[in-house]
């Protein structure tokens, strides 16, 4: 691992922990806070790819379970882990590595639409499949109650998912962080 996807992987947990700055916003329908941390997700798998995005939101939800508050609000601690919440935090690596995979796989062929296309698919449908998952587990809700709830944060996040799509085709263009794949010759 080089020194220098080290610190970017670093810096993209710094992002997302900075966008907790944002306060959050709680709804009385949902113990979960809307935040703006979930773009610092989708830029991560989006801009450092599969391994160095997964790296940098592990990194983060390490930091969150050993006590620095870094989510929204100036929570921290494993007890947010645990919590109603903790299901989406914990899916953000993952969420990072499917999205940095869809665009490592698709790197050639890459537009905003696909950038947008791969963090709703990882940034927004996993998570929610894990974090209305969690939350039904952890309130003892009916599963159908949690996903119906999760509803009132769609519009938020497919913005996100706009931004971060928009963002990251901008840094393609002018400074692409991911090694373009190797292209292989066929045999004449």
């Amino acid at each position: 691992m080089k020194l220098r996807n080290m610190m970017y992987a670093s810096l993209f947990a710094a992002i997302v922990g900075a966008l907790g700055i944002l306060p959050p916003l709680t709804l009385p329908i949902s113990p979960v806070p809307i935040t703006a941390q979930t773009l610092g997700v989708m830029l991560a798998g989006a801009i450092l790819g599969a391994r160095y995005g997964a790296l940098s939101l592990g990194i983060f939800v390490a930091l969150v379970a050993f006590g620095v508050p870094l989510l929204s609000g100036g929570r921290g601690g494993f007890g947010v882990l645990v919590g109603p919440g903790g299901g989406y935090i914990l899916s953000w690596p993952i969420a990072a590595f499917v999205i940095g995979s869809l665009v490592e796989r698709y790197w050639n062929k890459m537009n905003t639409a696909r950038f947008i296309l791969f963090n709703i698919i990882g940034g927004i449908l996993l998570v929610y499949a894990s974090g209305v998952t969690y939350l039904s587990f952890a309130t003892g809700i009916p599963w159908t109650t949690a996903a119906f709830q999760a509803l009132i944060y769609v519009p938020g996040d497919v913005t996100k998912a706009v931004i971060a799509g928009m963002i990251a085709m901008q840094i393609k263009k002018a400074y692409p962080l991911i090694n373009k794949p190797i292209e292989h010759k066929k045999a004449a």
